[in-house]
């Protein structure tokens, strides 16, 4: 099976099925002397795991990471970084009469006719059980872009008809974590909530969207014409399990502007430097990073495991069925997805760091953190052919 690896520089390979002893991830990429323990990880995936909320799946995962190599007396020796999270509170036992019944709107079917024989288990690869890996990897990333002074933020701006108003990096910050559908705007945060518990009464399940936000990206970052930046926060969005749109800066609203409203003009900055003004463009241009905050947003569709009657085809006997998914699942995507997109983000940041020659490939100087000297690199002293990079 292809397709399991991401990045260039930075590679993540996610490994494990959602019922199965584990699931976990190993790193390869990340610089030698960067400060890492296995609290840096946990606080990240302790803020995706299942069981929090009545919002969310009551399967008790405490998701409790160990680092099993490439950290050394708390930093990274340069080496792959294996990191193993244990499933605790697996019990495929509830799928047992769904092993020949693709449950509609999952990849039962997809994984079967691709491949002949699939796990069964929930999912197995399929599940969103697998992003657990992925935040894991992400915090990894999320610390390494620290070092550059780069701030990866997410929130919940859309469940429903329920849209959120414009937020602030503060607001990003602060209030996120204050409610169980991890909204920055905390008046709609509560109609957000309304809504998903409307929805899981009515025995159904709910849509929406997380809003992506990356503070402090320089200048210059992305790889055209194929590799564009945006093109590559795409790829890493739709990886997703049920993302089914991406929009970056004003998106497909600009079908309704012209371009003199749309066009982000151009003015001296805080630098000396010129600098976009406005950004509508999301902090993109050509494929290359502005200097301007990174603005995007990703639609997830309502989860497809609910217990309403549904039709499908009983593969053994060829017969059309009728099915009920019962088990333990999440009424709505989008609260449990922020630390999923912000890890997704940090990944492809990390990736393009390196391969701008902003943060170097071998090794990072921890002493600087959140200054602007955070390596070798960007002291002059970076591999030949990497230059340091506008900014």
């Amino acid at each position: 099976m292809k397709g399991n690896s991401f990045g260039r520089l930075f590679r993540i390979v996610t490994w494990g099925e959602s019922h199965g002893p584990a699931i976990g991830v190993v790193i390869d990429g990340c610089p030698a002397g960067l400060p890492l323990d296995a609290a840096d990880v946990q606080r990240e995936l302790d803020r995706r795991r299942p069981g929090q909320s009545e919002l969310a799946s009551p399967r008790a995962e405490t998701d409790r990471a160990s680092l099993l190599s490439g950290v050394f007396e708390g930093r990274t020796l340069g080496t792959p970084i294996s990191i193993l999270i244990p499933n605790a509170d697996a019990d495929p036992s509830t799928y047992e009469s769904l092993r020949d019944r693709p449950r509609p709107g999952h990849a039962d079917w997809t994984y079967a006719a691709k491949h002949g024989h699939r796990d069964w288990r929930g999912g197995g690869r399929a599940s969103a059980r697998e992003t657990a890996a992925r935040v894991a990897a992400g915090a990894v990333a999320k610390r390494l872009l620290a070092l550059a002074g780069v701030e990866v933020l997410a929130h919940v701006n859309r469940i429903g008809r329920v849209r959120a108003g414009p937020v602030d990096r503060d607001a990003l910050r602060e209030r996120v974590e204050r409610t169980p559908v991890r909204c920055a705007d905390l008046e709609a945060a509560e109609a957000m909530r309304a809504a998903v518990l409307e929805a899981r009464d009515a025995g159904d399940s709910v849509g929406g969207s997380v809003e992506g936000f990356a503070f402090g990206v320089p200048a210059g970052l992305g790889e055209p014409v194929y590799d564009k930046l945006e093109a590559e926060l795409a790829r890493a969005m739709l990886s997703i399990n049920a993302s089914t749109a991406f929009e970056i800066g004003t998106g497909i609203g600009v079908v309704e502007m012209r371009g003199s409203e749309l066009n982000d003009p151009f003015g001296i900055g805080a630098d000396g430097r010129p600098a976009p003004l406005s950004n509508r463009a999301g902090g993109i241009q050509g494929g290359i990073s502005t200097g301007q905050p990174l603005r995007f947003e990703v639609a997830f569709r309502p989860p497809s495991s609910i217990p309403k009657p549904q039709r499908t085809v009983d593969l053994a006997t060829g017969e059309e069925v009728t099915i009920e998914v019962r088990g333990r699942h999440d009424p709505v995507i989008p609260p449990r997805a922020v630390p999923v997109v912000e890890a997704m983000t940090a990944l492809v940041l990390a990736d393009a760091m390196l391969l701008a020659g902003r943060i170097h490939p071998d090794r990072v100087d921890a002493r600087t953190e959140g200054g602007d000297a955070v390596s070798a690199a960007a002291a002059g002293d970076a591999p030949r052919g990497a230059g340091a990079g506008p900014g």
